[in-house]
């Protein structure tokens, strides 16, 4: 039912990421916005581009932006799309190319469409709740699901190149995790669930924003799997507060239920939820 707008999304994303690669093998400068917290011409380039592009391609619906300085249409009601055009400035400033360009339709507050592409080997992650996910890869299409893997100690984590703490340290050792991969964007986590390269995510912290969630989540869960704050509820997009504040739990659905608890513990060890 939304294939034009994938297929949209798709295309602006592609060419979003071919200008972040014009960018990438340049002496480009970085600024930050806050500590921690860099930005590049490639952000503001991108993200120009791909609001531009989608006020012409659907006129009539909400846009909010990273890198927008009003982002007002998360008021509105009916369909919004969530643009990070640049998820992973840290990855792309180190050049190691764990960086993508994220875009998420949310339908009445919930996320429903989504589009997540890494540009550096041209790796597209699509998904529709409820009518399926995609990966287009080296020039083939195969549908995607996430794995059944039910046990915890078997979990496969993906955590964050620069975003490690204690609290995720203290749901490995609760869960019995061995295995884990290290990867920069939440998109491109996401994408390793619904590949099964991966079974679980989890960011303990208040540090991400409605953009970094809503393409990751639909395509996540047009794959089959979860993607909740740490209380365990779904999030809702809208609203003037584009903060994440409970944080983040991406996971399949076999595992969902033994490893919600855990997380919620270490959330609530550190404050992060009631």
């Amino acid at each position: 039912m939304l294939d034009r707008e994938i297929a949209e999304a798709a295309r602006i994303a592609r060419h979003a990421g071919a200008i972040l690669m014009d960018i990438y093998g340049t002496d480009f400068s970085v600024a930050y916005k806050a500590e921690a917290d860099p930005v590049t011409e490639a952000d503001t380039r991108a993200n120009t581009y791909i609001v531009d592009q989608l006020r012409q391609a659907f006129p009539n619906d909400g846009i909010v932006a990273e890198e927008t300085e009003d982002n007002s249409d998360a008021l509105k009601s009916g369909r919004c799309w969530y643009v990070d055009p640049l998820d992973g400035t840290k990855e792309f400033v180190a050049r190691n190319g764990e960086f993508s360009v994220m875009l998420g339709l949310a339908i009445d507050g919930v996320a429903t469409a989504g589009v997540v592409y890494r540009p550096d080997n041209d790796k597209l992650y699509s998904g529709v709740v409820g009518d399926g996910a995609y990966l287009e890869d080296r020039g083939k299409r195969r549908a995607l699901t996430v794995s059944s893997i039910a046990g915890p100690s078997d979990l496969r984590l993906v955590v964050s190149r620069s975003h490690r703490n204690r609290a995720v340290g203290e749901v490995v050792a609760q869960l019995g995790i061995t295995h884990e991969t290290t990867m920069g964007s939440v998109g491109l986590k996401a994408g390793l669930i619904a590949e099964q390269e991966a079974d679980l995510y989890v960011h303990i912290s208040d540090k991400s924003s409605a953009w970094d969630a809503c393409g990751p989540e639909a395509v996540l869960r047009a794959a089959g799997g979860r993607f909740t704050n740490l209380a365990g509820n779904p999030y809702r997009y809208g609203g003037s507060d584009l903060r994440n504040r409970s944080g983040i739990l991406a996971c399949n659905a076999a595992a969902f239920d033994a490893v919600l608890p855990v997380a919620r513990e270490a959330a609530r060890a550190v404050g992060l939820i009631d």
